[in-house]
């Protein structure tokens, strides 16, 4: 475990230090395409993110390759080398269509390459588990399209959720990780070697993403693009391919004990790549419905549009906070739910609580303007958002402003009354000083005029 969590920390601090010269390149470069009508930022965002993905994925399986356990997979198994041609295939692929744009059949005939060369290097389904039957063998073709059609639906179902900020980053996280439980379980529980280039790719893929989250997350200050998205997808096909049909029930059947408990052992793949499609069930739930909906419009299945399950949201009146957290929220459960009832002794347990958290979930989902305040203790640590707001006293208007308000108003609506009772005007003579006072009493009397000579003799 130690030599995994040290692959993870290497990639997410490569990938994180990274960020930062490869968002000045993309600037510069002109990766930063003007703001479309279905895109929910404002303000144009540099792209080519993947950049820095990639360089994560590269220095964590140099990492890998230089320790003692996990560097015997770079001679045993040929599934990483076949992952690195994939992915750099998938990655210039994407990089040409941050730039400069790549039509959707160009990119798909690029997207079945790099699945193409993995699949010559040996990832590619040797046999699919069934129940009551045990593993059924598929021949080199059938493994071949079901390996490529794995492949493509997971590519373009991440892609098709990278239309908020921090959403496929997270989202690709939380499914990672539910998959590294599982298999890191099947290697180290029940000693299934076979599983261990799933617990390295899903390891390497949590550090890529986390790296790249404090980046990404609203407001974000860089965009994965296709570079980062497609690669993103590919791995978690990687990953599940390299341990679909290759697990043993025999094996896991002599540490369980019993028939039973090696069904329920192996609930997550008996049913063919049950796991990998629960891990973004709902990625793949939002390709499904865009591919009817567009082709029900009668347009083409890879035309944009902003009826995505994260618009939707919006629509409805969610914050892009709140409607990304609440897409987190419904993978983890998911993908945890499906680890969770393949690891507990009874499913009952799980049942329960998965139905406690999908009741939460929906009245989370009907409450979009619910918002919450914090206590009056942790106000002064948590976001502005969740700060109660103290109702200020109204400030008295400057004298001088509201009568040019009302000056103005009067000129075109005629005379407005005053807001409030203005005071009488200070006669002119209080703003004089005394001895003025006394010259223009003596003045307004004629007293001076008249003087001494004026008085009438006696």
């Amino acid at each position: 475990m130690r030599e995994y969590l040290l692959v993870l920390f290497v990639t997410a601090a490569v990938t994180y230090l990274l960020v930062s010269p490869v968002r000045k390149f993309a600037i510069a470069a002109g990766a930063m395409p003007p703001v479309r009508a279905r895109d929910v930022h404002r303000e144009p965002t540099p792209r080519l993110g993947g950049i820095a993905m990639f360089g994560g994925l590269c220095a964590g399986l140099l990492v890998a390759s230089q320790l003692t356990t996990l560097g015997r997979l770079f001679i045993q198994s040929a599934d990483v080398r076949a992952l690195l041609s994939g992915a750099g295939i998938m990655w210039i692929l994407g990089v040409l269509d941050d730039k400069w744009g790549v039509d959707a059949l160009v990119k798909l005939g690029g997207q079945m390459i790099a699945a193409g060369v993995m699949v010559w290097q040996g990832v590619t389904v040797i046999s699919i588990p069934v129940p009551g039957v045990g593993p059924v063998a598929v021949t080199p073709t059938q493994g071949m399209i079901i390996s490529v059609a794995l492949v493509v639906v997971m590519v373009n179902a991440v892609n098709f959720i990278d239309g908020l900020d921090g959403l496929a980053a997270g989202m690709v996280c939380i499914a990672a990780m539910a998959f590294f439980l599982y298999s890191y379980r099947l290697w180290i529980g029940y000693g299934v070697n076979d599983a261990a280039p799933a617990v390295l790719f899903s390891a390497v893929l949590i550090g890529m993403c986390l790296g790249f989250l404090p980046h990404n997350l609203h407001p974000a200050r860089i965009f994965m693009g296709d570079s980062g998205s497609m690669m993103l997808g590919l791995m978690l096909a990687v990953a599940a391919i390299s341990i679909t049909g290759r697990v043993d029930p025999d094996l896991i059947g002599a540490r369980t004990g019993s028939q039973t408990a090696t069904v329920h052992a192996l609930v997550p793949i008996y049913i063919p790549l049950l796991l990998p499609l629960t891990v973004i069930a709902l990625p793949l739930a939002d390709l499904l419905l865009a591919v009817v909906r567009r082709t029900w419009a009668g347009k083409s299945p890879f035309a944009a549009d902003k009826q995505h399950l994260h618009h939707r949201l919006l629509q409805v009146g969610h914050s892009h906070s709140r409607a990304v957290l609440i897409m987190y929220f419904w993978a983890a459960l998911i993908a945890f739910g499906t680890v969770a009832f393949s690891v507990a002794n009874t499913g009952r347990t799980v049942v329960l609580a998965f139905a406690g958290l999908c009741l939460v979930g929906l009245v989370v989902l009907l409450m979009p303007r619910f918002r919450p305040h914090a206590p009056r203790a942790v106000q002064a640590i948590v976001p502005p958002r969740y700060r109660k707001a103290r109702p200020e006293a109204p400030a008295e208007p400057v004298a001088g402003a509201e009568a040019a308000v009302q000056t103005a108003a009067a000129a075109v609506d005629g005379p407005v009354a005053p807001s409030h009772p203005q005071p009488a005007p200070a006669p002119a003579m209080a703003e004089l000083s005394a001895a003025d006072k006394a010259l223009l009493g003596r003045l307004g009397t004629g007293a001076t005029a008249a003087g001494p000579r004026g008085r009438s003799k006696s």
